[in-house]
């Protein structure tokens, strides 16, 4: 009998649009593992993921799910990628026939499927239980156990509020949300002898409430690492988007110890991308969120530590050692140092935007805001790739997507694929040459001032959700006076030190510096941070890995 798991019935589910199918896939399950698992069914892939969301909303477990591949409306690739964003731990399973053994295969690198199962399984003491035994033997002995769910209350339009959540959502801490106003928000308030205007209040999973509390306090409350075990290591990369993540990966696997700090969450502006449709290797498209996990999780292994909620203030040089200062006043140092600190979304200069922010003016916010715009008009500034990806996102649900574009049309920065999928979305329109003059609303956005920027004329429109993706701006301010960059603030790097063939006065070495090399020997860049960079996720992914390279050549020559 396989073991059974350590508390409360841990879930085993299974989905098949066949009733007699789905029976006999139950039968088996419980006869084998019905003591120490529940055993939950479903007939369609909507059913099945509607399952999965009230498991994860009490805080259950789900070990192993099996899905049917041919099942219509969403067959069991899909059903198991959708499955993979709300229990990304637990082992996938695809039922398949003979001759869909070649989609099985594709799904490996879709959906990380575990196994694909032949129908008929018969007879399962040979064909399905020993598959079962070994993943959920996988499973126990990995790190499938989520923290108990975390409880936010606020109010609907509250900017911290709204802060807190995309920080818990963006680190894959699981959270209930509780408005001040329902009766189990107010409950909560008074347990934590808390009045509603103080807030957010947040109760840890062990019950510790903290009151507006901030970005490191909240980390750390939560189970986030915020500390480095050491006080020095062969490579601290800075910055956990797609570059620093590839850093990441790469330094350890490879036999440095390395540390990677991040002032918010890991994945940068890509983790927040609700469908990545041109990244190798995934032809059916990846969310932000699962390739971060999966990359964060890549890097753990290897032995890398990720640091939550730390904002580096300053670099150093001390001799051989690199110096990186954080906002505390504390430090840590290291032979090298990759900077790959991205680049965040300008902010609208538009009167009214910074006050409701937030408060219904979002700024890449689209993925934890999406399920409150269901049926209602939204606007995204923005012609670029993440615009485009939070229209077709938001459009799922919501009543209209309105994007705003300044420029004559998407061509001149949004990828073919994206404006051909806006183009036949019927809920999605393109107002080009138009910008937002101004935002209006007492508490939060109600409606916004539109300009014609061709004409010169405005429009006033209703809106509660604006979603704004444009620009980037590098997060470089805290290098004034360390290295190099250019009249925007992007750094300088490799070639764009030399460009008559002489490295800058700054430069203490007999040697050019390496490609990704900034002013300081030893301080590479990777990603959007890079002066002329390609701000793609794939070309960072490919700068934090080639950075790392160099990094062991100057360890080699030092």
């Amino acid at each position: 009998m396989a073991q059974a798991a350590d508390s409360a019935r841990t879930v085993i589910l299974t989905v098949d649009d066949d009733p007699g199918v789905s029976r006999a896939v139950a039968r088996d399950l419980r006869r084998r593992y019905g003591a120490g698992y529940r055993i939950v069914r479903a007939e369609s892939g909507e059913s099945a993921l509607e399952a999965l969301r009230e498991l994860k909303l009490r805080g259950d477990l789900v070990a192993v799910i099996l899905a049917d591949y041919r099942m219509p409306q969403m067959n069991g690739i899909e059903f198991l990628e959708q499955a993979l964003d709300v229990y990304p731990g637990a082992r996938r399973v695809l039922l398949t026939a003979y001759a869909d053994t070649s989609a099985a295969i594709d799904a490996i690198n879709v959906v990380d499927l575990d196994h694909y199962l032949l129908k008929p399984w018969d007879p399962p003491e040979e064909k399905l239980y020993p598959v079962l035994d070994d993943l959920l033997d996988a499973w126990r002995a990995s790190d499938y156990r989520p923290v108990p769910a975390t409880k936010v209350v606020g109010h609907r339009w509250s900017a911290r509020s709204s802060e807190v959540r995309e920080f818990l959502a963006r680190n894959q801490v699981p959270y209930r949300w509780y408005s001040a106003d329902e009766p189990e928000g107010q409950r909560l308030l008074a347990a934590a002898g808390v009045d509603g205007q103080r807030l957010p209040l947040v109760v840890t999973a062990e019950g510790t409430p903290l009151v507006e509390p901030d970005a490191p306090e909240l980390a750390a409350q939560v189970g986030l690492a915020t500390t480095p075990t050491a006080e020095f290591y062969d490579l601290v990369v800075i910055g956990g988007g797609p570059a620093g993540l590839g850093a990441a990966v790469y330094g350890a696997s490879e036999g440095l110890r390395t540390v990677l700090v991040e002032r918010s969450a890991t994945g940068g502006q890509a983790g927040q991308s609700s469908r990545i449709e041109n990244y190798l290797g995934f032809p059916d498209g990846v969310s932000g969120g699962q390739l971060t996990e999966r990359a964060r999780r890549q890097a753990a292994k290897f032995g890398a530590e990720i640091l939550t909620a730390r904002e580096v203030t300053g670099l150093e040089v001390n001799g051989s050692a690199r110096v990186v200062r954080f906002s505390d006043g504390s430090a840590v140092a290291a032979h090298s140092v990759i900077l790959a600190t991205g680049v965040s979304y300008r902010q609208l200069a538009a009167p009214g935007c910074d006050d409701l922010t937030g408060c219904g003016v979002f700024y890449g916010s689209a993925l934890t805001e999406a399920a409150s715009c269901q049926g209602h008009d939204v606007y995204i500034v923005g012609g670029a790739n993440s615009a485009g990806q939070a229209a077709m996102y938001l459009s799922r649900g919501a009543k209209s997507v309105t994007l705003l574009v300044r420029g004559e049309s998407l061509t001149a920065s949004m990828s073919h694929y994206l404006i051909q999928q806006i183009e036949e979305a019927p809920n999605i329109s393109v107002r080009a040459r138009t910008v937002v003059e101004s935002a209006h609303g007492e508490g939060h956005l109600e409606q916004l001032t539109l300009r014609d920027v061709a004409t010169g004329q405005s429009e006033l429109v209703d809106a509660q959700w604006l979603f704004v993706f444009i620009g980037a701006a590098p997060l470089t301010g805290w290098l004034d006076g360390a290295v190099l960059r250019d009249e925007r603030g992007f750094i300088l790097a490799g070639p764009d030190l030399t460009p008559d063939g002489r490295p800058p006065a700054e430069w203490e070495l007999d040697r050019p510096p390496y490609h990704l090399e900034t002013s300081i020997p030893g301080v590479f860049v990777a990603g959007d941070a890079r002066a002329e960079s390609a701000k793609r996720v794939a070309s960072a992914v490919g700068e934090g890995a080639m950075a790392v390279m160099l990094v062991h050549r100057y360890l080699e020559q030092s």
